[in-house]
Formats: C-alpha cells, structure tokens, sequence
C-alpha cells in the first residue's frame, strides 16, 4: 500500500493547528475573565463594550474540538465555550437583572415549550449552530461523566458556583475542577451544614442533576464529603444515613459586580 506522506503532514499540521488555537484561545479568555470577573461577579456593564469577548467567541467557531486529542483538554474547551457563550448573551442583551429574561414565554413556560435561551441555537463552534443545553447536556454530561462540571458551568445567576477568573485547562482539570466543588460547597449562601441536626441543605444544582452525584442521598452526601471541612465531612462518612437533606431556594439575579 502507497503512503501519501503529504495527506499525512497535512493532517499533522491540522491537528497542530488546531490545538495550538484552543490553547491561544485559553489565554484570551482568561485575559477576559481576569479583567471583568472578581470574587466570581461579572462586570457586565464594562464588559459589553469590550470587543475582546466578541473576538473570543469568533474564534470558538473556527475550530474542531473534534480534533482535540487529549479528553481533559476537549472537556475545558467545552466548559471555557459554555461559559463565553453564557457572557455573550448576557452582554449582548445588558442591562439585564437576570437571565430568565431573555427566555421566549418566561422561564417555565420556556422549559415547557423549549424556547429558553438555554434552548436557543444562537451560537457557533466549528461553523455549526449550537445551543447552551447542547453543549451541558448533548456534549459535556453524556460524554465525559464527569459531576464536578456542575461547579464550573455558570448560567449567569447569583446561585450558580461562581465564575473562575480563569479559563480552564487541560493540565490544570483536575485542580480547578476540585477547587470549584470546594468553593460551592463552603459558601454558605449556596450550601449550608448544620452538624448539630445532621441536615445539608443543599443548592437546587444538586436536586435538579441528582443521578450525577449518586443514587440516593446517602451516596450524594458521600460524594460532597471530601469537599466540606474535616469535622463535618467525617461525621457524614460514619454516619451518612442520620443525615437529612432539604435544598435551597435558587436566586436567579444577575451575578453581577455592583459598582
């Protein structure tokens, strides 16, 4: 068999190419995120008129995470894309005092007929149109498994984890993503421990993806536990069938730095 030794630089250079991209995107986006994003609230009105966001998010169209080779770099690609896109559209539509305002018939009617801006295929990656719910639900949880992902995805709204004001990266998954849970889960406005009567009462995130964390809360509080301080997180080890779970109203305004 005849080997096409320029078919195979082509795609060598291709790949190249394309990881050299997502890692120089990587590098924009944390540009962005450092100048607008402090103690995890978004700067929503001076990063509208930023043309840096625009660039960045151009530049997620004109790749192929496809070609991606390692899994933790594809999986921080998507994460970095969820979150550019969430900034997009906020910004695009400031001032704003939530999200829930830009879905078509409101947030629960909006679920109901898939027409929230979750819903929406308003963006691009690889020239192909693209929805938030695509990329959590289609990309991120169905092919990567990975829980922790539920800390890092910001939808905009002060009860989500709070956004890093950095991008992710392949090399550094493992530490940012553990740092995200530690984060969430000690922000008493979010997750609260009550040791005393054994009750967590937990942020609506860990209602609404249950099956991600385990299958009973048992296996929920477990899963929390090497995230939470010592005392707590033994007691719930030695005793996690004592422990009752009730979840916390979700406040959908803007995670926004006021001035």
């Amino acid at each position: 068999m005849k080997i096409n030794i320029k078919l195979i630089l082509i795609l060598i250079f291709s790949l190249t190419a394309s990881i050299t991209n997502a890692k120089k995107k990587h590098e924009l986006f944390t540009a962005i995120l450092q100048q607008y994003v402090h103690n995890g609230l978004v700067n929503y009105s001076a990063l509208k008129t930023d043309k840096q966001l625009n660039e960045y998010v151009e530049m997620l169209n004109n790749i192929n995470p496809d070609t991606i080779a390692d899994k933790n770099d594809r999986l921080a690609f998507w994460i970095n894309a969820y979150n550019a896109f969430t900034l997009k559209v906020i910004t695009d539509n400031y001032p704003v005092k939530s999200i829930n305002e830009l879905h078509t018939g409101g947030r629960i009617l909006g679920h109901v007929l898939g027409t929230t801006v979750w819903h929406k295929e308003i963006f691009k990656v690889n020239g192909k149109s693209i929805s938030l719910n695509n990329i959590e639900h289609d990309i991120i949880r169905k092919k990567f498994k990975e829980p922790r992902i539920h800390f890092a995805l910001v939808c905009g709204a002060l009860s989500c984890p709070p956004l890093r004001n950095e991008a992710y990266e392949g090399a550094e998954l493992e530490r940012q993503l553990d740092d995200q849970a530690k984060l969430f889960f000690n922000d008493s406005t979010k997750n609260k421990f009550n040791l005393k009567t054994r009750t967590a009462e937990l942020s609506k995130i860990m209602d609404w993806y249950e099956s991600d964390f385990g299958n009973s809360d048992e296996e929920i509080l477990m899963f929390i536990s090497p995230y939470l301080p010592e005392e707590i997180a033994r007691d719930i080890k030695e005793n996690a069938e004592k422990w009752e779970i009730d979840y916390l109203d979700y406040d959908w305004g803007l995670n926004e730095e006021k001035e």
